[in-house]
């Protein structure tokens, strides 16, 4: 039987993975690839997301359940973006990196669960008392933007003790004994992004693709660099977590922390099946 919890039945899903809904990777393909597999696929809109974007990725999108993933200020930037999500009627919509939790009410009007990704607990609280269906807490170790405050794990255990919602973990969640260790300390799921950044239906280029798989785990940064000379609007706050090069410099490839247990180029269904039978395995043992 696959792994799965209480909140996976909630959402119609077999198995407790998430895939990040990372702007310029998660497309429809990568999407439709993770819900195939059991888990819940989603379709990133990040900072150069428009309605248009959504509606062709949304036009390629052939499976249910799914989810779309917004980021709060470009959404803000172009109120159209919101307007196709809700119309696109997902299992799950996130919108992150801001406190304006009017989307809400929206969302559970036309019956879909809300997520928001969060960086410390007070955030969390926030977002709970919002009537967010679950919060994902996203720890300093995730790859992409995110606030770098805490480590995913002390973030993951002082919110379940907080808050009586579901709690998905993110950040450096790239192994079946990672998976098996957020579950085991009672996530509902694991949100990640990195472990599926190599996947055959990923949108990643063919360079960041060979770079990715050859990074150990050390080679990642913080930075706003990019995101500065592309004026985009992220918070002094919100950097991104990147790969670094031989020198250290940052490149504009996102990556977490647990990028040095990505070592392959693999379809989707292969990843999840290793991560799930891989956890199932260690949590019946440790169970023994």
């Amino acid at each position: 039987m696959p792994l799965t919890t209480p909140w996976c039945r909630t959402m119609g899903i077999e198995v407790p993975i998430v895939n990040a809904p990372m702007g310029g990777t998660a497309g429809a393909r990568l999407a439709a690839a993770v819900s195939a597999a059991g888990g819940l696929g989603m379709i990133g809109m990040g900072s150069s997301a428009s309605a248009a974007a959504l509606r062709g990725e949304l036009a390629q999108l052939t499976v249910h359940p799914f989810g779309i993933g917004l980021v709060q200020w470009v959404a803000d930037d172009g109120p159209e973006l919101l307007e196709v999500a809700l119309a696109a009627r997902p299992a799950l919509l996130s919108v992150s990196f801001g406190e304006d939790y009017r989307w809400v009410t929206r969302a559970h009007a036309d019956g879909i669960a809300a997520a928001a990704q969060v960086a410390d607990v007070e955030s969390g609280l926030r977002a709970r008392d919002a009537g967010v269906d679950v919060v994902v807490a996203r720890g300093a170790e995730g790859g992409g933007h995110g606030e770098p405050r805490i480590g995913t794990l002390p973030l993951l255990t002082e919110l379940l003790d907080r808050v009586d919602i579901p709690v998905l973990a993110a950040g450096g969640v790239t192994s079946a004994r990672g998976l098996a260790a957020v579950l085991a300390a009672g996530a509902a799921g694991a949100w990640s992004g990195t472990v599926f950044t190599t996947c055959t239906e990923a949108s990643t280029g063919p360079d960041a693709r060979a770079a990715l798989i050859a990074a150990p785990s050390t080679a990642t940064t913080t930075t706003r660099v990019f995101d500065i000379a592309a004026g985009y609007r992220w918070p002094a706050t919100i950097p991104e977590r990147v790969l670094t090069d031989g020198s250290g410099d940052p490149t504009p490839v996102n990556a977490g922390q647990g990028i040095g247990m990505v070592t392959a180029e693999e379809p989707v269904a292969t990843v999840i099946d290793r991560l799930c039978s891989g956890a199932e395995a260690l949590l019946a043992r440790w169970n023994d």
